[in-house]
């Protein structure tokens, strides 16, 4: 899947850049693996305002999508790869042997054809999904568990992908995509390869209506607001006051908010560099 840009035909072509889908083999979703949802416009159960700058967007149906690859030793066929909404990342409509269909996280280099497979059977090919006790050493990985059978919840976007850097006991040690090393127990599952769409981060809007497409108002700075407003509000002209800090006067650019007492610091051995 490769980028396209426009003809400056009209302002909002000028600097828009989008993917080509030319990857994309399906129109619409498996009507069974899909469900529709309600939008909140960031208002809680009483109606009242929770989350600032959320609002309107296109309505999405949300494609279910199988985290945690545990129907073992089962083959299942690519039928098709698919664009979701609510994801950067592309999916992949597979049918099992026995029936089953499943949403999966399409890794690149998967195709439309191509065999997966998961559990202790699997081989390191794209796609299967393993787990770490039998994954080769070096091998790029995504869709990572942190806790057996729990689904995996690491590196699902779009061109992210993890590594696994040294077996030690029942531990495998995986670099993360943001850099940091950890431990996570052997009997995890991952899927191999990298996620695909890779691309996603070159893509430009091009124009503030498609932000609005995809349920985003617009954000106001807090340097803009008055001081009743927000802690860095007020001053004369454009002098900004105070240290940068949220709303809600919690300090920002370096300010170290995880817990020193946090079960899983453990299980890090190198964090992610600054």
């Amino acid at each position: 899947m490769s980028v396209r840009k426009f003809k400056p035909t009209t302002p909002g072509q000028r600097h828009k850049v989008a993917l080509d889908m030319s990857g994309i083999t399906a129109a619409k979703p498996e009507k069974s693996l899909v469900k529709g949802g309600t939008k909140s416009g960031g208002r809680n159960n009483d109606g009242r305002m929770t989350m600032r700058y959320i609002g309107g967007g296109h309505k999405q149906k949300y494609r279910m999508v199988d985290f945690k690859r545990n129907r073992f030793d089962i083959p299942a066929t690519v039928k098709s790869i698919e664009y979701d909404p609510n994801r950067t990342a592309n999916i992949a409509l597979i049918y099992y042997a026995d029936g089953v269909k499943s949403y999966i996280l399409a890794p690149n280099g998967l195709k439309v054809g191509d065999t997966v497979v998961s559990g202790k059977t699997a081989t390191p090919n794209v796609g299967n999904a393993m787990f770490l006790s039998d994954v080769p050493l070096g091998t790029m990985i995504h869709n990572i568990e942190l806790m057996p059978g729990k689904g995996g919840s690491v590196a699902r976007g779009a061109g992210v992908y993890g590594q696994l850097a040294a077996r030690e006991g029942k531990f495998a040690v995986v670099k993360m995509p943001s850099g940091e090393t950890r431990m996570i127990l052997v009997t995890c599952l991952a899927t191999v390869g990298v996620v695909s769409n890779g691309e996603h981060n070159l893509e430009r809007s091009g124009k503030a209506g498609r932000s609005r497409w995809l349920g985003r108002r617009p954000r106001v700075r807090g340097v803009v607001m008055n001081p009743v407003d927000h802690p860095m509000g007020g001053g004369e002209g454009r002098n900004a006051g105070g240290h940068p800090r949220s709303r809600n006067g919690m300090p920002a650019k370096g300010y170290k908010t995880r817990s020193k007492t946090k079960y899983s610091n453990k299980f890090i051995i190198e964090r992610r560099k600054k």
